[in-house]
């Protein structure tokens, strides 16, 4: 296929080839146009090649295109991701009834549906024809087109999509050559489908096919197409979904009974198919997420097929689904943090639902040393499995093997001995067993049970090794059964493990950046000198490449996959959808609740003091008859002395000491209701945060993240700073910052400019940043001081006329004039200010310096969700400083996506459903809803509720029958036709809800939580899935 461009508009034709539609596929074309004035919605259309005039069309490449991968905004331009480069790798099932043939992409290139600036027209100087293969070319076109050459070169601009071109060219991503296979499924998968579902191309293995975000609205498109116009653009084959791994195949001839004496064709096929959910790179992405997705995670298929029978045995890797990164410059040992100890089992646990749901049965072989670091993830994981066993009972188990210790002891020989003779292992390879087909009917024979899940640190170097091993000893299994002979086949385990090699070197060059280690003895049996040599090196480049070159691989891997905060996913014109994705958002209160929860935040500069015998429950807890906290926010500055030697390397022994202290702490309480555990921390020196929710919120809260940001000596040092963690309660986001800005009197214009450094570069993971956020709250030491003298501002002070302090504080000056903490609130200021005091004393300052009394420690909010009801100081007085606490009603937004995709089915048949002489267009530009129009009830006051009258005492609403409900007429044409059989069902269904709710009075919420609040809603029964959600 071919690719061409027109101006006024700007349009990209996809076409199919003369040679092309020799072969068979249709004369087509797609073509594309951003929408006007949007760089993220496009107008597609699906052509007859000729019903289009190609008269002012140039090529925009000489490059014959393979296949469309998709649309993607970048930098505010919208480009077409095309296939200019693949070659055929071979047919990875010979025997199947119709060929399985894998292409491998060298170079995908993009095209901007919005600016001509990035088009490459120098090849389309070389007079190219036009699809109408004629010999004439367009001279004025050509010559436009040299001129833009000329200018363009001259800037030497770099392409927005350059990042994403040299991923998705370098030669690890694959794709199905013909339409009718799906290469992201196991073949086990395949065969289980039914014909027609195996021949759709929109069934596929959602997890492995890395194309989906920017493919999802063709996708989309394809859908809404009539059947023959499916057909005919499946068979254009204009639209490729690719993934990302390793595909390797060898054909090889067998010894064949004696019967004719021909030997028997069999080929050897390794695919390995790398997840997408949590992709990125070694230093980069660690662990799992809250979805259950880890980092790492890989599913290989080994398949041997003859003519006979075809042979498919499924393996994994993962990282280990903990929460746990490594931090800052690694070298060659391994700093390992396991941020979130208390609260990973929810998500531990998703991990294995999801393998257990998708595979049956896993047992997981670790391969952890049991030194060091490493043994620390090694009891963390066998603690959480040991608790997740009363979950899934004997699906789930694992295997702990010291790879390393089993090497220093035999060497890499011991290694497969070591690992058959194991019984865990032994037992587990005849209880999962493989799956095996009839080629000729492609009827599974028998079926793999269960899969093994390998992990090393990385799950490169040794579980490479171990997979390689698991594979033969199963394909060694099933030869025994089909053919002994075969398995003394030298050839056959000679290109096994060179698949296995290859299979490591690129897996290993996708996470880690360079080839895997141990692949001589992997290729050759043997471990040799040069083996050794070339490891070393390998060594030396990862630590360069993960420490130097990794961070702008993750932004365009995010960017790809669309994980980044800001980015908007490219959407296809069609206003239907879009009329009704626009009402969802208006009517989110109909599929949503909301609940709140107590948030406590408390900042305290500790002046590098340990915990003393001083109790912190007046800080903890200073109410008594409110409800506990749901998190607790607590933020300390100069938790360690601020000295060289803290600067330059940080120790973490005293944020853990605090934490056990504050852990007591609430252990010890009186009244005790409910368990703490340590959500998050994180230390930037002497800055600290730690959250802590209570256990049984540990499920619902996720996307937990922790950053930093240097302030000090202009950014290079964290002497001063910041500390941030981000997270996902429900369906509402919450930021918490604690910070030290710049000390000195008068250095106000620094504290600024600290401030938005913060703000500014403060970065959490996918491109997320303060301003991302719902609601944020900063407990800091903020150094802003009292421009008064010393004895005015003592005087003041102990006198307790604080309205003359505060006119001379300079945070509120600063705010008052935008230049910091613009848009953030403070509540009112009741209590002395808390620096600086002679320590154990209530004395201010008595020292040579004689500070100045002031409010430096502040917390400060934003966010439409936060209600501040206390802000106050603990009389805490064991540092120089007072610690400072608030206590937040946050409101917590929690959506029912069942509900809101049967509201989307009803909008959307609602609008599709048209009578007879009604324009759809008139339909679809009266699409309006206006709350404003509903009637009202008359509003509660402290006397009445709008729901307890005469004719609904205490707000008791008679059942509605909709069987004889009265025909109701509605400009709405979002309201559920009374003839719908939707609306027409007598059981209590989302659509029946709905049809009620409208014959009532819209209910407004009390503000007044003395009163009986209104009845319920009736519950839903399960939805109707007659339609898909929008």
């Amino acid at each position: 296929m071919h690719l061409y461009v027109s101006e006024n508009p700007r349009s990209l034709y996809l076409v199919t080839s003369s040679q092309e539609e020799k072969s068979g596929r249709p004369r087509r074309a797609l073509v594309f146009r951003a929408a006007e004035g949007s760089t993220s919605q496009a107008i597609v259309e699906f052509l007859h090649k000729d019903d289009i005039d190609f008269s002012n069309t140039v090529r925009l490449t000489s490059r014959v295109i393979k296949g469309c991968l998709g649309l993607i905004s970048v930098a505010q331009e919208m480009f077409l991701a095309v296939i200019t480069s693949a070659t055929e790798v071979g047919n990875t099932r010979p025997s199947a009834s119709s060929p399985e043939t894998v292409a491998r992409i060298y170079e995908v290139s993009f095209y901007s549906l919005t600016s001509s600036t990035w088009d490459d027209l120098a090849a389309a100087s070389d007079a190219l024809p036009s699809p109408s293969y004629t010999d004439s070319v367009d001279v004025m076109m050509m010559q436009r087109n040299e001129a833009i050459n000329q200018n363009t070169s001259a800037a030497a601009f770099e392409h927005p999509c350059a990042p994403l071109t040299k991923i998705l060219s370098s030669g690890t991503f694959y794709y199905a050559l013909e339409p009718y296979w799906d290469i992201s499924s196991r073949l086990s998968q395949r065969l289980s489908r039914d014909h027609k579902t195996r021949k759709d191309i929109n069934t596929f293995d959602e997890r492995f096919v890395w194309n989906e975000y920017i493919i999802r609205s063709l996708l989309d498109f394809r859908d809404r197409l009539d059947q023959e116009e499916r057909v005919d653009l499946d068979r254009c084959q204009f639209i490729v979904l690719i993934m990302q791994g390793y595909v390797g195949l060898f054909t090889l001839a067998l010894p064949a009974p004696p019967t004719n004496g021909s030997p028997t064709i069999a080929t050897i096929t390794l695919i390995s198919r790398l997840g997408w959910k949590r992709a990125g790179t070694r230093f980069n992405t660690r662990g799992v997420d809250d979805d259950g997705n880890c980092a790492n995670f890989v599913e290989t298929e080994t398949l041997f097929s003859t003519d006979q029978q075809c042979f498919s045995y499924v393996q994994v890797r993962g990282s280990i689904p903990l929460f746990w990164e490594q931090q800052g410059f690694q070298t060659f040992g391994q700093r390992i943090q396991i941020t979130r100890p208390q609260a990973s089992q929810p998500a531990f646990e998703r991990h294995f639902a999801q393998l257990t749901e998708e595979y049956t049965a896993v047992h997981a072989v670790n391969l952890l040393s049991t030194k060091e670091n490493e043994a620390n993830l090694t009891a963390a994981y066998a603690r959480h499995m040991q608790i997740a066993h009363g979950v899934f009972g004997s699906d789930v188990d694992i295997t702990h093997f010291d790879f390393h210790n089993a090497v220093r002891t035999g060497g890499h020989d011991s290694i497969v001995r070591d690992l058959r003779r194991l019984e865990s292992i032994s037992d587990n390879i005849d209880r999962l067993g493989f799956t095996m087909c009839d080629s000729s009917t492609d009827e599974i024979i028998t079926e793999q049970k269960g899969v093994f899940r390998t992990n090393c640190l990385d799950c490169l170097d040794r579980t490479n090794f171990v997979q390689d091993i698991l594979s033969r000893t199963t394909l060694e299994q099933y030869l025994t059964l089909v053919r002994h002979e075969w398995t003394r086949a030298g050839s056959l385990w000679s290109y096994h493990r060179e698949l296995w090699a290859e299979n490591g070197d690129a897996l290993s060059r996708i996470y880690a950046g360079t080839g895997a280690l141990n692949t001589s003895f992997t290729r050759s049996g043997k471990r040799t000198l040069a083996g050794i040599l070339s490891d070393a090196t390998k060594s030396v480049s990862r630590a360069y490449i993960n420490n130097f070159q990794d961070k702008d691989k993750q932004v365009a891997i995010d960017m790809f996959l669309g994980n980044l905060s800001d980015q908007r996913q490219v959407t296809i014109f069609d206003p239907i959808h879009d009329s009704v994705r626009a009402v969802l958002e208006q009517r989110l209160s109909e599929y949503s609740i909301t609940k709140h929860c107590t948030i406590f935040a408390g900042t305290w500069n500790l002046n590098g003091r340990p915990p003393s015998s001083e109790s912190l429950l007046p800080w903890l807890f200073p109410r008594s008859n409110v409800p506990e906290p749901d998190i607790f926010a607590i933020g300390f500055q100069e938790i360690v002395p601020l000295n060289a030697q803290q600067i330059l390397q940080t120790d973490p022994e005293k944020r853990r000491i605090w934490e056990a202290k504050i852990l007591d702490t609430l252990a010890r309480r009186s009244d005790k209701k409910e368990e703490y555990v340590i959500l998050r921390s994180e230390q930037l020196v002497g800055t600290a945060l730690i959250l802590l929710v209570k256990a049984q919120l540990t499920s619902v809260i996720r996307n937990v993240e922790a950053t930093t940001r240097k302030t000090g000596l202009r950014g290079m040092s964290g002497n001063k700073g910041a500390v941030g963690i981000r997270l996902d309660y429900h369906d509402t986001s919450f930021c918490f910052l604690t910070a030290h800005l710049a000390a000195g009197h008068s250095n106000i214009q620094e504290r600024n400019a600290d401030y938005w450094t913060i703000v500014n570069d403060l970065r959490f993971l996918k491109g997320k940043t303060i301003k991302s956020h719902d609601n944020v709250i900063w407990l800091a030491d903020t150094n802003y001081r009292v421009d008064l003298d010393n004895e005015t501002a003592r005087t003041l002070a102990l006198s307790d006329n604080l309205d003359a302090l505060l006119a001379a504080d300079q945070l509120k000056q600063v705010m008052d004039a935008k230049a910091a903490f613009i848009e953030f609130e403070e509540g009112p200021i009741l209590f002395r200010p808390t620096y600086k005091y002679d320590v154990g004393t209530d004395n201010y300052d008595s020292s040579e310096k004689m500070r100045i009394p002031a409010w430096t420690d502040r917390i400060l909010y934003k966010g439409n969700q936060l209600d501040l009801t206390t802000y106050a100081r603990a009389e805490l007085r064991s540092s120089d400083h007072r610690p400072v606490f608030a206590v937040f009603r946050a409101e917590i937004r929690i959506i029912d996506y069942t509900k809101r995709a049967a509201l989307s089915r009803m909008l959307l048949e609602s609008v599709t459903s048209t009578a007879p002489g009604e324009k759809l267009d008139e339909k679809l530009a009266s699409l309006t809803f206006h709350l404003d129009n509903m009637d009202l009830p008359p509003p509660s006051s402290d006397e009445t509720a709008w729901w307890d009258s005469p004719d609904h005492p205490n707000g008791v609403f008679p059942t509605f029958d909709s069987s004889i409900a009265p025909a109701r007429q509605s400009g709405n044409p979002f309201d559920s036709p009374t003839d719908s059989p939707l609306s027409a069902s007598p059981s209590s269904s989302d659509e029946e809800l709905y049809a009620r709710a409208l014959q009532l009075q819209t209910p407004m919420a009390p503000t007044l939580s003395g009163r009986k609040p209104p009845p319920p809603p009736p519950r839903n029964s399960k939805p109707s899935t007659q339609n898909g959600d929008v």
